[in-house]
């Protein structure tokens, strides 16, 4: 059940990420990491119903996690690229290359190789206070840092590092997720008596925040390429330190773990080549992408994928 939750929860995360991008892409450049972005978005329609699909997602998340561990719930929801892919495809009318074919695939198998060699059993333990300062404050560190390089750079780069930034805050935010949804089945009374369920608080808003401004920063395939690579290798990372969450020991499954992952991350890698990132024009008609995104009542497609280079907020 915590693997059929969590692709869905997938799947409407891949949904409110189009939503969401479309929502904030006609911000002017300098709301970048300014409550005016916020503003500006609320004032969309699309935007609003992205952020009820948002809820909705979280919802799924949480009662996967309640019932799996955090290194099968998160590696799972990379499965969130795949049908991002796919929207994108089927209602934006983008072609599909062998790049992108190759990285779905390689996903795919990485992703099913590690749930086979590993075999994740445990995490029903609840860190201690020590773990949870120790940790926090490692990744509240590390999230500044990737805020940081996120405010210069071409918007590729731009993109890629508030995606990271928020795919830390994710994982973070999953674990104490996590932790809560612990604390609920021993009486609701007993949850506030923990500092994790403000800390989910904080961290939904700051989630929510630096999404906004990864999906501004530049392509969305581009930021959510590191949020679905970063947040489950982390959360991997902080199921097993935090949670007792146990993988298959032994060299060979230990190697054949790595093995999966690497292919995992490789087509990410290889997703994040194509021209829906890195702004290259294809043999696609630019006057029937536009003709067609017109046509739905949305942006362009390529304020979407950049296969124009326009920028965000610009008229093509």
């Amino acid at each position: 059940m915590s693997y059929l939750l969590a692709v869905i929860a997938a799947f409407v995360n891949a949904i409110t990420s189009v939503l969401q991008r479309i929502g904030v892409e006609s911000a002017p450049s300098s709301a970048a990491l300014r409550l005016s972005l916020i503003a500006h978005a609320v004032r969309r329609r699309i935007w609003l119903v992205g952020f009820a699909l948002m809820l909705v997602e979280f919802a799924l998340q949480a009662t996967a996690l309640r019932l799996g561990q955090l290194s099968v719930v998160q590696p799972v929801l990379t499965t969130e690229l795949l049908f991002l892919m796919l929207i994108l495809a089927v209602w934006f009318r983008y072609r599909l290359g062998w790049r992108e074919w190759a990285g779905s695939i390689a996903i795919v198998v990485g992703l099913g190789g590690f749930f086979l060699a590993a075999e994740p059993s445990g995490g029903a333990l609840i860190p201690g206070n020590r773990q949870w300062i120790v940790a926090s404050t490692i990744l509240l560190v590390a999230i500044a840092g990737f805020i940081v390089a996120g405010m210069r750079g071409p918007r590729w780069w731009r993109a890629a590092a508030f995606g990271t930034a928020t795919a830390t805050t994710a994982a973070y935010g999953a674990a104490l997720t996590k932790a809560t949804t612990t604390y609920i089945t021993h009486g609701w009374g007993h949850v506030f008596t923990h500092a994790q369920p403000y800390l989910l608080a904080v961290t939904g808003l700051g989630t929510v925040f630096l999404l906004q401004n990864a999906l501004h920063a530049g392509p969305i395939t581009a930021s959510r390429t590191t949020l679905v690579t970063v947040n489950p290798l982390v959360s991997i990372i902080i199921g097993i330190t935090m949670f007792g969450d146990r993988l298959r020991g032994g060299a060979l499954w230990v190697v054949l773990e790595c093995v999966a992952l690497a292919v995992l991350i490789t087509g990410v890698v290889v997703l994040a080549q194509t021209s829906l990132v890195v702004g290259i024009p294809r043999d696609d008609d630019p006057g029937e992408l536009l003709a067609n995104a017109r046509h739905r009542g949305l942006r362009p497609v390529d304020s979407l994928g950049d296969t124009t280079g326009t920028s965000v907020g610009s008229e093509p």
